[in-house]
């Protein structure tokens, strides 16, 4: 992951939970947050509820993520795997999340770790994209990797009113193209294929698939003969040169 925003041109900095606790490290210093996958306190307390509780349950941790999400307007969040997880547990800190689903056990039971279709939504056009602007529509290969990723909405015509305000931002597809339910194209059993979220203004995504896994071209199974042309990279590579692209905006305004 921090290779991924290195080569976007950001300068990246990994950070760990205790040294917010601590106060050695304040998110004042920074535009951009990832959170990374990686089973965080071994999944035990459940998925990215372990690392939510210490944001939650920690007076200054909480301050801090406050802050971040509702406070400052030049800030951003991506969430993968594990950080989707993560995001959708402390929800109640990030704007405009309220409709967010949870992340619960797979369909499968089992922990699921193959390739898999990605569709970029398009839908809604007026919503503003920051990580996925130009991609709307894509279909591009993906890896995934986790044992709790089934979308679950929690109340009634939640789920409509999520899709219908536009916070869809990905979907599996199956070998058509078409949004699926059906195993393998779709590892968990998300409704309507649904795997990536965002927020109205876009600023915060959070995705089950791992995009940093397959920035490198070689890191592709497949790819076209002019994607020799591509320097190097693969398709994902685009989602965090987008958001090095909005915050250049943001500091030229």
């Amino acid at each position: 992951m921090a290779w991924c925003f290195k080569q976007a041109g950001f300068d990246s900095i990994d950070v760990h939970m205790s040294d917010i606790i601590s106060g050695k490290v304040t998110l004042d210093e920074f535009v951009g947050l990832a959170a990374c996958g990686g089973f965080s306190y071994g999944d035990v307390l459940g998925a990215g509820n372990g690392w939510a509780k210490s944001v939650l349950y920690n007076d200054r941790a909480r301050s801090e993520f406050s802050k971040f999400f509702q406070t400052r307007k030049d800030t951003f969040a991506f969430g993968a795997c594990n950080g989707c997880q993560f995001l959708s547990k402390i929800k109640s800190l990030i704007p405009g999340t309220e409709n967010w689903p949870s992340f619960e056990r797979n369909r499968s039971e089992q922990y699921e770790a193959r390739v898999c279709t990605l569709e970029i939504v398009d839908e809604n056009t007026d919503t503003p994209l920051i990580f996925l602007d130009g991609m709307r529509g894509s279909r591009i290969p993906i890896a995934v990797a986790h044992g709790e990723g089934r979308v679950e909405f929690h109340g009634h015509n939640i789920q409509k009113q999520f899709i219908d305000d536009g916070l869809v931002a990905a979907r599996y597809v199956d070998n058509y193209g078409i949004p699926t339910e059906k195993y393998p194209f779709n590892p968990n059993g998300s409704p309507e294929g649904i795997t990536g979220i965002r927020t109205p203004n876009g600023r915060v995504l959070a995705m089950m698939p791992h995009p940093e896994r397959v920035a490198r071209l070689e890191s592709n199974s497949y790819y076209p003969e002019e994607a020799e042309q591509w320097g190097g990279y693969g398709p994902w590579i685009r989602l965090f040169r987008n958001a090095r692209k909005w915050v250049a905006e943001n500091e030229s305004k």
